[in-house]
């Protein structure tokens, strides 16, 4: 069905119209979903100020604990979305899964953005950003797997590592807005004025882009067919079959999650610990995010090359090894300089592994199942060490008083990793099941 858009009766045209056409539903996919992170990580990047607005506390680390645990609470609804969204996509299609994850996250942001403080309506203020977050992390929960198993089935085979490698290029971008637009922000504003209400300004800016990825999504064509798609005992038997793998994904994202969520708590670190200012601060997010745009897509064209494990592997062993001399270094010579060239080196190995993961994962599993599959395994990876990164290193910091701890958590879920990427069958070569 989709193969009738590429047709032509010359094959110079067909293939610069074929090339049009894939630069055309990658951007329509990556559009998307930068900017359901865009949301989300906002949050992340605004932690310090939304925690004083809606948790209010005597001590500034209690009321960063409460911002960065209800950053968690979003992750809770991740598997919920990852299993309906996920098996509704490989139902009904990609695409009308892909046009509800983008309803979803716009609902959650839209209350987020308008909330008022605790001062103003109390308990309710809290509890509404609760319900958001709960509504933002059901729309990532389902995004992932169906996006990622467009990108991997509109792929040419020797190209599948690099398109499904935008899918983590893409939350690089969104990373790389929001720090950018947090930094113009913390320069252009008084830092009383950021707290009243500066800090709403980004969630009103993705607001403002969210029809775009809604009218580019809406036109995109559908790669789900054949009956297997409506067979739900066969799906349900699939499941049990690839259970093996499943888990072995959850293990492969677990390192990766947890090493990109310490890189987007940078910002939140740079400013409560190394008491840098906010731009400075969040230029390490920028720095972050501009080196995983990057590197993703060369981690996916290495990964077309190399194979998916190796390219896993190799950057994921030097994360274990270099992670807590970089922190060391970073708290030994707090520098703008060395603030920014650690984030973006440690973002650059995370994505270069990640990408390959993320591609590895749902060319391993049939085209009935791809999209719940991969949800699954990510979401549930994500919810239950995403969720709780952050939390964890700020009380990992606050306990022991070593603001090198956070380099321990990403040391020890990466070995842990390894072994997982290690075990996980390579892909590659492999032809995709239909």
């Amino acid at each position: 069905m989709m193969q009738s858009k590429f047709t032509s009766n010359e094959p110079g045209t067909l293939n610069i119209r074929s090339r049009l056409i894939s630069i055309r539903l990658v951007a329509a996919t990556v559009s998307g979903n930068a900017l359901e992170f865009y949301d989300f990580l906002t949050y992340a990047f605004f932690a310090v100020y939304i925690g004083k607005t809606f948790f209010p506390s005597s001590s500034s680390y209690s009321s960063l604990l409460f911002s960065v645990g209800v950053f968690g609470v979003g992750f809770l609804a991740r598997p919920l979305g990852g299993f309906f969204i996920g098996a509704y996509a490989d139902r009904a299609g990609r695409k009308p899964a892909m046009l509800l994850t983008i309803i979803l996250i716009t609902v959650g942001t839209l209350g987020l953005a308008i909330t008022p403080s605790y001062e103003a309506i109390g308990i309710a203020a809290p509890i509404t950003v609760i319900i958001c977050r709960l509504v933002q992390g059901l729309a990532l929960g389902g995004e992932v797997g169906p996006s990622t198993a467009f990108l991997i089935e509109i792929a040419p085979p020797n190209r599948r590592g690099l398109y499904g490698g935008w899918q983590l290029a893409s939350q690089g971008l969104a990373a790389l807005i929001a720090g950018s637009f947090g930094m113009w922000l913390s320069s252009t504003l008084l830092p009383q004025d950021l707290q009243n209400w500066g800090w709403r300004i980004p969630f009103a800016f993705g607001l403002l882009l969210i029809p775009i990825a809604i009218f580019l999504r809406k036109f995109m064509p559908e790669t789900l067919h054949g009956e297997k798609a409506n067979d739900e005992f066969a799906k349900q038997a699939s499941l049990r079959k690839h259970k093996g793998l499943i888990t072995l994904a959850i293990l492969v994202i677990m390192g990766g999650t947890v090493s990109t969520y310490v890189s987007n708590y940078m910002t939140t670190y740079a400013i409560s610990t190394l008491h840098f200012p906010p731009t400075i601060a969040l230029a390490a997010t920028v720095a972050g995010g501009l080196s995983t745009l990057v590197f993703a897509i060369i981690g996916g064209w290495l990964s077309d090359i190399y194979g998916r494990r190796p390219v896993m592997i190799i950057p994921r062993i030097l994360i274990a090894l270099l992670t807590f001399p970089a922190f060391l270094y970073l708290n030994a010579n707090p520098s703008t300089t060395s603030l920014l060239c650690i984030s973006a080196f440690l973002g650059a190995l995370a994505a270069t592994s990640a990408s390959a993961s993320i591609s590895a994962i749902p060319e391993l599993l049939p085209r009935h199942i791809r999209a719940l599959g991969l949800s699954i395994a990510y979401s549930v990876g994500v919810a239950i060490f995403g969720g709780s990164t952050q939390f964890i290193v700020t009380w990992l910091i606050s306990a022991t008083g070593d603001p090198t701890s956070p380099s321990w958590y990403v040391t020890i879920t990466s070995l842990i990793t390894v072994i997982a990427m290690y075990a996980l069958p390579e892909g590659k070569d492999a032809k995709l099941e239909g």
